[in-house]
């Protein structure tokens, strides 16, 4: 069965353009339905939009209250795109800046593309007839979403193609723009969730008819959401995910620290200044430092254990390097690592005391933030248990904060500070049962669990908090 097509057009104040764009459409020949969505244009647009509808029996013309805005009037020819069963959608504006004749051209890269999006970029003066003003707006805009949020196709423009049959519905629920910021963030969700995106170079003539809808208010608001973004990108890039599919939990695991209820409690007004200031410091330094570590240690396709990996968010760009296999007691936390880390070899419920993998399985393992919060009993038996996984000359790796660290320091202060002077009975992670003193110790604990210390590493790297130890399976 052929392809469901729909091709949407929003409208403001068009009414010199929608009669003839209507026409070079209906001249492609295509096994398409075309819908116009007008926002209660004061010109009259609507009024035609209806008399073409009566004229052509595969166009239907909506009708807005208002002018709600290019971002909201896109969400919703995709929502309507999806109700009715469309299988590809191709998005244009009506002012001839984009030409329909390339609509069978985009149409035809859905055939190995997720979306398809028109770029001005890609050809030399592809914008030669556009003002000095607009032209560096544009050109501002795709440089901005090229090095704050890593989107190298042109992302603020319309015109486009979905493949409605391989990107989900659920996608578009986690754009949150109505104006024009709804097409760089759109782009920013479909590239997080991995969404083969290919360019077609177009040209863009000036508009035919009238001026620019680009206000200084609009152009304003952009900006403010394009930060948001990079922040929000930087901070918690759950936020652009796809939800994955459940972890399976194995109901016979036993969670003495109560960890699923720590990862579920993390909404709390009490931690969220921590939990800010943690994520970003975990993204600025100790995800660079992680990812040289494991590059330095580990081959190219080395198979690695996470053991006890939490949320996971330093291990988002490791996936390209190493094999990882993450585990954590807590199927909250699972669920997070999920999310940011779709690329995962596994992600399994378990206990770093009781590994569910046969002898020899990895190559190497690390933690980050676990082994200071075991007794030194519990971690001989927790090294003991990975020793038990890793190859013959397998690497353990540890990020173990020191006892004199100065996030030790700051965290006991505002726990003082929270608890003493304000009575709020917060706890911002976990008791820290066993934070390391010194090299001798941590060859000590490691040698009780049979590995022997290969490099010991406390200083100005991370700001004096973390000993980056790595061990050798003896």
């Amino acid at each position: 069965m052929a392809p469901r097509t729909l091709i949407f057009i929003p409208t403001y104040n068009e009414r010199d353009n929608v009669r003839p764009m209507c026409e070079q459409i209906q001249a492609l020949g295509l096994d398409a339905d075309l819908v116009f969505m007008d926002d209660g244009s004061p010109d009259g647009t609507g009024a035609i939009l209806d008399e073409l509808a009566a004229q052509y029996p595969r166009l239907r013309a909506v009708h807005r209250a208002g002018k709600l805005g290019i971002g909201s009037a896109h969400l919703e020819g995709i929502s309507l795109a999806y109700a009715e069963g469309y299988n590809r959608l191709v998005t244009l504006d009506c002012d001839f800046t984009h030409s329909p004749e390339l609509i069978p051209t985009f149409l035809a890269r859905l055939d190995t593309a997720d979306a398809v999006v028109g770029s001005r970029y890609l050809e030399a003066d592809s914008l030669a007839d556009w003002s000095l003003v607009r032209k560096s707006l544009t050109n501002i805009g795709h440089i901005l979403t090229k090095n704050m949020l890593g989107i190298s196709q042109d992302a603020t423009g319309a015109f486009r193609a979905y493949n409605l049959e391989t990107i989900p519905r659920e996608l578009f629920q986690l754009v949150q723009a109505r104006g024009y910021a709804f097409f760089f963030e759109s782009m920013l969700i479909m590239s997080r969730n991995g969404f083969a995106i290919a360019e077609i170079p177009i040209q863009l003539p000036k508009r035919t008819y009238g001026h620019s809808k680009m206000s200084l208010a609009e152009v304003r608001r952009s900006v403010s959401t394009l930060l948001s973004l990079f922040v929000q990108d930087q901070s918690n890039r759950t936020r652009f995910r796809l939800g994955s599919p459940p972890v399976e939990v194995d109901p016979s695991l036993v969670d003495p620290q109560n960890w699923n209820e720590y990862w579920d409690d993390r909404s709390a007004k009490a931690t969220a200044v921590y939990d800010t200031l943690v994520t970003v410091y975990r993204n600025a330094v100790i995800k660079r430092r992680l990812e040289a570590t494991l590059k330095r240690e580990f081959h190219q396709g080395a198979r690695l254990l996470h053991a006890g990996c939490g949320s996971g968010q330093v291990d988002e760009d490791l996936h390209k390097h190493a094999r990882i296999t993450a585990i954590d007691i807590s199927p909250s936390a699972l669920a997070l690592y999920r999310r940011h880390n779709p690329e995962a070899e596994a992600v399994r419920h378990a206990s770093i005391f009781n590994l569910p993998f046969p002898e020899g399985s990895f190559d190497g393992a690390y933690n980050l933030g676990v082994v200071e919060h075991f007794d030194h009993e519990a971690l001989t038996r927790a090294f003991t248990e990975v020793r038990r996984v890793l190859k013959p000359a397998g690497k353990l790796v540890v990020f173990w904060p020191h006892a004199h660290a100065t996030s030790v320091m700051l965290l006991n202060s505002a726990h003082w500070v929270l608890n003493n002077v304000l009575h709020k009975n917060v706890r911002l992670h976990p008791p820290e049962l066993s934070l390391i003193h010194s090299r001798q110790e941590a060859q000590d604990l490691l040698a009780s669990g049979g590995f022997e210390l290969q490099s010991y590493d406390f200083g100005p790297k991370d700001g004096f908090v973390q000993s980056v130890v790595v061990a050798t399976r003896a």
